[in-house]
Parts: C-alpha cells; structure tokens; sequence
C-alpha cells in the first residue's frame, strides 16, 4: 500500500463541537485512517494526523479543508500560535512505498483545487515551494492573519485571490506543502516569565541546527513553554534538545520540568534517547523490552507531565502497524 500522511493544523483549539464535525467529515472518505489530534486552547489549534493512499489523500485533505472553510472564522480567531488561515498549515509526507515528489505533486493538485474551485489564497511551502522565499513558514506567516491584506500584494500566493476578498477574510490564507518527518516538541518551563523564555528559546535555537523555536505562555497550564520544531531529529535528537534547553535555562534560575511532543514521532526518535539515557547508566538496550526502553525515555523528558504518553497512540510505526493489520484483515 502507497501511504502518505498528512498533518493540518486547524485554527480551532476551543470548541470540540467544530473540530468533531470536521473530523467526521475526514473520517467520510473511504480509506483514510484517522491516526490522532490535538487541541490546544492558548494556541487555539488543533494538529490533525492522518494518512490514507496516494490515490486517496488529496481528497481527504480537500475535505477537511472545506469543512474547515465553513465552520472557521479568522476574523474571530485569536490565540499564542502564529497562523494566517483556518487550515494554517497543511503537510503532506511520504510514508510505506511513497516518495517527497508524490507529496509535493498532491500538495499542488490540492493547492490549485483550494485556489481555483474554493477561492481561497494558498501559498505552496517546504519542499513544494514555487521559491525560496516561500520555503519557510515564519516567513509566510510573519504579520499573522492580521498582516494578511498587506501580505497578499506583497508577497502574492500561488494560487487563489491576490487581494483580501470576502471569502478571505473569513478564511484567511492556507500554506500546502511536503515535507519529511518533524517533530512538533514542546519543553515546560517552572516560570510564567514570556521574556526570559524567548530569550532561551532564541538561545537554544542558536546552539542547535535544523530546528525553529518559540517562546510562549500557556494559560490552562500556568507555565511558559519553548515550542520546538525540529525539523531533522537525526541532528538534533530529543534529548539533545532537552539537555541543551535544561543547561540553558538553569543560567536564569529557571527549570525544565518536562516535555510534551504533538502529534506523532518515529519509533527511532525515541530509541535514540533510549540510547542516551541507557549510556549514562552504563546499560545497554539490547534484549530490553520495548516497554521498558519507552518508560526510560517518557521518564527522563518526563513526557507524560501534562497528559499520559501512551506509545501505542504516539509512536507513529506502532499505529500505523494496527491500521494495516486491520486493513489487510479487511481485505481477506
């Protein structure tokens, strides 16, 4: 089976209402497998993870999409994350037998569709950029949905209105794009201080390469956070990040309490810190159980301080293992 995964993130974090319908109208498509999502009320977004066959995947998408067009106002919208649009981002990433061209092809098949067929600004981003200037997301997004207007002359999108009409108003903008695997990590901090930590976050940005960072404060948590893309986990593991972040933020008189990641994370993101921790302990992983490697990892980056980490729903091999077999149990 030719899978791709798919990761929106909607510009609704509050009402559970929205979200469930526009699920419900994911879910419709036949063939796509719901692997997860995520609501967050500061960031007011929620992250989407689903995959689906290559043949299946654009539809699916375009279907949240126009789910989200309707039941989304961004006029209405506020909340700590940066966005420009009700669907603010929309990934596609190669997974079983799939490769980043057969993204960056459905990115643009979906692009043109939401750009033409629904009349909503779209900027191509990642890998399926039409240039280099629209590569990257902080730069799309800077000004917010606020700056939207100005942005749509000075920095046209690929498909859709030029200008802020109507129908943009309401919706704002969306970025389609392909990319490979990122991990979307949050850090918790024991501070309600939004200038230090953007001072650490900027810090930890400097010292670490292939990673994007923030410095936020989380009502419903009380504490601030450092949200974390890291955009190759090879070169900057979790734990590196983690260990980096505790260093750095100890020179303020500030701790590290924990971490949260959002969404999904490869099976081997997580052995790599199993690596490390064991290292430090003089053990090694060989004949451990896996059960036993994972509480190694969920416990030293104290994962689970916010809400439980369970592997079986945060390991992306591990859900994507049950989806098949179910499949092709389907299909005997």
């Amino acid at each position: 089976m030719h899978l791709i995964e798919c990761v929106p993130n909607i510009s609704e974090g509050r009402d559970e209402v929205k979200i469930k319908k526009i699920l419900a109208e994911l879910t419709s498509v036949k063939g796509v497998e719901l692997l997860g999502y995520e609501m967050g009320q500061s960031a007011n977004r929620t992250v989407v993870t689903f995959v689906a066959p290559k043949d299946i995947i654009g539809k699916a998408a375009l279907t949240l999409i126009k789910k989200s067009i309707e039941l989304i106002d961004m006029e209405q919208h506020t909340g700590v994350h940066p966005r420009i649009g009700c669907v603010d981002v929309c990934p596609f990433i190669p997974l079983k037998k799939t490769t980043l061209e057969d993204c960056i092809e459905t990115a643009k098949n979906v692009a043109y569709t939401v750009g033409t067929d629904f009349g909503i600004p779209v900027y191509l981003y990642g890998a399926a950029a039409s240039n280099l200037q629209k590569q990257e997301l902080r730069i799309l997004r800077k000004g917010g949905y606020e700056n939207l207007a100005e942005k749509l002359i000075n920095c046209p999108p690929d498909y859709g209105p030029k200008i802020l009409t109507e129908k943009a108003k309401k919706s704002g903008a969306l970025c389609i794009g392909a990319r490979d695997f990122l991990l979307a990590y949050n850090i918790n901090l024991n501070t309600k201080n939004l200038t230090l930590t953007k001072t650490i976050a900027k810090e930890l940005r400097a010292k670490l390469p292939g990673i994007k960072t923030l410095g936020w404060y989380i009502e419903e948590y009380g504490f601030c956070q450092i949200s974390i893309n890291i955009e190759n986990y090879k070169k900057a593991p979790l734990y590196l990040v983690y260990e980096i972040c505790k260093n750095i933020a100890e020179k303020f008189n500030i701790k590290v309490t924990g971490s949260e990641l959002i969404g999904l994370t490869p099976k081997d993101a997580i052995l790599d810190s199993a690596k490390f921790y064991l290292n430090k302990q003089n053990r090694i992983m060989q004949g451990m159980p896996h059960e036993e490697v994972f509480n190694l990892v969920i416990k030293n980056l104290n994962l689970s301080q916010i809400k439980p980490f369970v592997p079986e729903n945060k390991i992306i091999e591990l859900k994507l293992k049950n989806f098949l077999n179910n499949t092709e149990k389907s299909l005997q």
